[in-house]
């Protein structure tokens, strides 16, 4: 499971021209499930979304998590993080679980976010998603399980 979890100002994701979801400020998470993943895996990357220390404190150093600052996440599914260029340059997907069962792993990372009290808002699934992002930083965090 791959994630890029950057630190955001506002996000909101469009589909066929109508907005599905926004949030205010928080975090804008990209996730890749990968074959092999399972919902043990889910359960580490929501432990490290959930607590990541990203966001600026008083004295301007990054020591508060999203949940500290009370931001929200923004949860986008997005299969080519495993994308595999290395052999040619149109990209192979291979690598990323088929989508059935990755919807069911998203879904539950989703569900396992907002247990730890986070607020989620998701992208949809599969969809060909417009999203408009507004970077904060930036601070960019790449973590793989």
């Amino acid at each position: 499971m791959k994630a890029v979890i950057q630190r955001v100002k506002h996000t909101s994701v469009t589909v066929d021209g109508r907005l599905i979801s926004e949030i205010p400020f928080g975090l804008a998470v990209y996730v890749g499930i990968g074959r092999g993943d399972s919902f043990n895996h889910a359960d580490l990357m929501a432990k490290k979304i959930s607590k990541l220390r990203i966001f600026e404190d008083v004295n301007g150093k990054m020591n508060l998590s999203v949940s500290d600052v009370g931001g929200e996440v923004m949860l986008i599914s997005q299969f080519t993080l495993y994308g595999d260029c290395s052999h040619g340059n149109r990209p192979s997907f291979i690598q990323a679980e088929e989508p059935a069962l990755a919807l069911k792993i998203y879904k539950y990372l989703e569900s396992k976010l907002c247990q730890v009290g986070l607020k989620v808002k998701l992208g949809e699934f599969g969809a060909d998603m417009k999203i408009e992002q507004f970077n904060d930083g930036p601070v960019t965090i790449i973590y793989e399980i």
